[in-house]
């Protein structure tokens, strides 16, 4: 992994959703939306229902949660742990 791209990590309880890098993650936190990029301070998050779009690691995706779950940023490394959700098509 390269100094300009995050390693990011998406799972459920009982699967891993998605890995791979990206340039940009965008969640919706329980106090609103957040944009993280490499380099980010660390950080610990409570997501709130919606939309997750990581872009930029040569392909874009989208994954829906209803209920919510946590995201962690620590040294260009983003952990998704949903609560429920998974890909959108």
């Amino acid at each position: 992994m390269s100094e300009n791209q995050l390693q990011v990590n998406i799972v459920a309880a009982d699967h891993e959703v998605w890995s791979g890098e990206a340039k940009l993650v965008v969640a919706k936190t329980i106090v609103g939306e957040i944009g993280l990029m490499p380099g980010h301070e660390p950080m610990l998050a409570i997501l709130g229902a919606g939309e997750i779009r990581v872009s930029g690691g040569g392909s874009d995706i989208k994954a829906t949660t209803e209920l919510g779950g946590f995201l962690s940023v620590e040294n260009n490394e983003v952990t998704v742990v949903m609560r429920d959700g998974g890909l959108d098509s």
